[in-house]
């Protein structure tokens, strides 16, 4: 491939999952496994991956001792110009030790707005929420009710920024050593700093394509001279666009 040919979409995951590697084995240490991308029909999977291609789990120590592990695992397509690597789904999960239910789950569906396509799910037990979910009488609470299934909080989503802002595996790694101390390595902050700040660059530029207008009203009133396309193409409706999705 020469620099003026289009990189292929396993080009591109393999590229992403370098990244990834990169990123945890900067923070967490040089025993982290690596990540690769394998095909899965139309998407390619991009995780720390097994010989028998079952996705493994990262390990995480505090104080020197192995207490907790991550699950990360991402699937990857084209954007909708097909010109761009997209995350089509991402699935980070948070275990203690060996057990099979996670504590935390940050998940992301691409297509979804309904629950939101960002969200939290928490793997825990209150009272409390486990009330108010049972007098619910509509919803997801009442389908699960005629299930003779009881509510759980871990099948709340809880939203995190939409589909443009919402946190990236940065994010919970700097959530974790700020929450539990985990061991890290030296230098580890400015691995985080530089990842975190080219993804919010990326997802910075994904919002101005689907809001050019408000981009370039902005960078006007900054001093900046924006002159807009001599041919303008069709805009798509703003419930189509990703940046004002939930």
């Amino acid at each position: 491939m020469t620099r003026d040919e289009p990189a292929s979409l396993d080009v591109l995951a393999t590229e992403f999952a370098d990244k990834l590697t990169l990123l945890t084995r900067g923070v967490l240490g040089e025993d982290s496994p690596r990540f690769h991308a394998i095909e899965t029909g139309h998407r390619l999977r991009v995780a720390p991956i097994k010989a028998d291609e079952r996705s493994r789990r990262i390990p995480i120590s505090i104080n020197g001792e192995p207490c907790l592990s991550l699950l990360v695992c991402y699937y990857c397509c084209w954007d909708g110009s097909s010109t761009f690597l997209a995350t089509d789904q991402a699935d980070i999960k948070l275990f203690y030790d060996r057990t099979p239910d996670p504590l935390l789950r940050f998940e992301y569906v691409r297509g979804s707005n309904e629950p939101p396509g960002a969200h939290i799910q928490v793997h825990a037990h209150r009272d409390e929420m486990a009330y108010l979910l049972r007098l619910a009488e509509a919803g997801r609470p009442k389908q699960g009710l005629k299930r003779r299934k009881l509510p759980r909080l871990s099948e709340m989503h809880l939203p995190v920024g939409g589909h443009r802002m919402r946190p990236a595996l940065e994010d919970v790694l700097l959530f974790l050593h700020r929450e539990f101390a985990v061991d890290v390595v030296p230098g580890w902050r400015n691995v985080i700093r530089d990842h975190l700040h080219e993804w919010r660059r990326l997802q910075l530029k994904s919002a101005v394509r689907d809001s050019p207008d408000d981009a370039a009203e902005v960078l006007r009133a900054m001093g900046y001279l924006v002159e807009p396309p001599k041919v303008r193409g069709p805009r798509p409706a703003p419930d189509a666009v990703k940046l004002f999705w939930p």
